[in-house]
């Protein structure tokens, strides 16, 4: 007895984007980190033995990258998520002890909550991305950081500007870095999974650059009420600001992290960390491209499995 033998006819049926086929994601499951044809030839999962770990060998994963583009006196492009976090710390720290400017570098963070319009909160409220990032990211920088004027964040005036900001950069032979997480619905920014019915082909889901005031599933927001308003999810918004997969598919390196895990043996990411590993690139399952690209997937080693009943 399991999801697929009682889903019928309960609260769940159709609850799940169309397109996903749940035998195969669960099938996924079982396969550890074990390499798959479609992967990137240059796609490298690390396991990370706990946070502390994770957060240091990603934060250094960013350092090298902008560190590597200062020492070539190139400019960097970098496309930045608000979780995971922590690896901001160590960025940041060796980059302070490198004594590596970041004038050089050019940000574009990949979503922030929204309203119905677009609006997003002040840049002063703590939920706030932009408030996140100068917190755990530009200001620990110091006199180091990248510049205000080459920040950008999701807003509805400036979210649409990021296609041509972005593509003025790789003209002029500018290397993008995406640094991204997995969502519990397997999004990448806030470019959710059921926005794939609404393309008749994945050439044309591929093109698209963002959307503002995207609706979010409710998976999505319960696990932002776990991860970052400490349960209360009544203070999490229904909409975000996104860039989509026009954008961050053009990277040439990514660099990802997956540390979902709880403790007591608890977790929320394993299932969604494997899907994205093994089920191949799927519309309907955003982070399935994911592989595609070459860079480094840095995880808890406890997310890829076994994943078995446990309880707690």
């Amino acid at each position: 007895m399991d999801f697929m033998s009682t889903v019928k006819g309960s609260l769940l049926e159709g609850f799940y984007p169309e397109g996903w086929d749940m035998k195969k994601i669960d099938e996924c499951c079982e396969k550890g980190v074990k390499r798959e044809d479609f992967w990137n030839k240059k796609f490298k999962p690390i396991a990370c033995e706990d946070v502390a770990e994770f957060d240091t060998l990603m934060g250094h994963e960013i350092a090298m990258q902008i560190k590597k583009a200062r020492e070539k006196g190139e400019k960097l492009a970098m496309i930045l998520p608000v979780g995971p976090m922590g690896m901001y710390k160590w960025a940041s720290y060796f980059l302070k002890e490198w004594n590596v400017s970041c004038d050089h570098v050019y940000t574009f963070n990949m979503d922030e909550w929204a309203d119905a319009d677009g609006n997003t909160l002040p840049s002063t409220e703590p939920a706030s991305f932009e408030y996140s990032m100068k917190q755990a990211f530009f200001n620990k920088l110091g006199k180091l950081t990248v510049p205000e004027s080459q920040r950008n964040f999701a807003t509805k005036e400036n979210l649409p500007t990021y296609p041509e900001k972005i593509a003025k950069l790789k003209a002029e032979g500018v290397k993008l870095v995406l640094i991204y997480g997995i969502g519990r619905m397997c999004h990448i920014a806030f470019w959710e999974p059921h926005f794939g019915k609404e393309f008749a082909t994945v050439e044309e889901w591929k093109k698209q650059p963002y959307r503002i005031a995207a609706k979010l599933h409710p998976l999505t927001i319960e696990q932002n009420a776990i991860t970052s308003f400490k349960s209360r999810t009544t203070l999490v918004p229904c909409r975000a600001n996104t860039i989509g997969p026009g954008l961050f598919l053009q990277a040439d390196y990514a660099i990802g992290g997956c540390d979902g895990a709880l403790s007591r043996g608890m977790g929320w990411q394993g299932m969604s960390f494997l899907t994205t590993l093994h089920y191949g690139p799927c519309q309907h399952i955003t982070s399935t491209f994911i592989p595609t690209l070459p860079g480094k997937l840095f995880y808890l080693k406890e997310l890829a499995g076994p994943l078995t009943a446990e309880c707690n």
